[in-house]
């Protein structure tokens, strides 16, 4: 498995010919959109009305269950943070046996409900960045409580981002004083989780 990010909340998960994207975006916020054939899109933070689905891939939003290629996904509403203009969800997923946690956009820690779920978890994605989405504070707290072996950052400033977000070091300082492991991107199987405690901060490169 590959994971690629591409800034804000965008990331690739490469599984085999099984290709997913979550929350891509268009180029009107500084960056540039990805650009790749996709089975699956997951959004975190969906606007209404649901925009189309310009392509063939499964569209997955909202809570639920979601079931494709032999990939189970589970999405969990964020109930204080949805509204009559917009829908946050947090997803679980297991693909290829690594179980995921998408935090996606999220401004206030998750509901008891909700926090049942985010249990054994390999892969963790969260908001590192700061408003409007939860602070590092809370992000750092999220992560101890649910410990995942592998932490990823997302939603942090980086060159060409629009709009208004923190650095990562300010989450790096907050979480372990800054120990963290870079690179371009993740490549990793289930049998590379074996022993990795505490929980290991992955900052994967535009």
């Amino acid at each position: 498995m590959i994971v690629t990010f591409y800034g804000e909340n965008c990331f690739k998960i490469q599984a085999g010919d099984l290709s997913i994207i979550t929350d891509p975006f268009d180029n009107q916020i500084g960056l540039t959109p990805p650009r790749f054939k996709y089975d699956a899109i997951i959004r975190t933070l969906t606007k209404f009305p649901q925009p189309e689905n310009d392509s063939n891939a499964i569209n997955i939003f909202g809570p639920g269950e979601y079931n494709f290629k032999e990939t189970n996904v589970n999405g969990f509403l964020s109930e204080n943070e949805t509204g009559e203009k917009f829908l946050k969800t947090i997803y679980t997923a297991e693909i290829e046996k690594i179980k995921f946690a998408f935090l996606g956009h999220l401004s206030e820690m998750p509901n008891p409900s909700v926090m049942e779920h985010l249990e054994e978890i390999d892969i963790l994605i969260f908001p590192a960045g700061g408003k409007p989405f939860v602070d590092q504070k809370a992000a750092t707290k999220l992560i101890r409580q649910i410990q995942p072996k592998i932490a990823i950052p997302a939603l942090y400033k980086v060159p060409g981002l629009k709009r208004q977000a923190d650095d990562l070091k300010v989450f790096l300082e907050e979480f372990n004083h800054g120990k963290s492991e870079s690179t371009d991107k993740l490549t990793i199987k289930k049998k590379d989780l074996t022993g990795i405690k505490p929980t290991q901060i992955t900052i994967l490169q535009i």
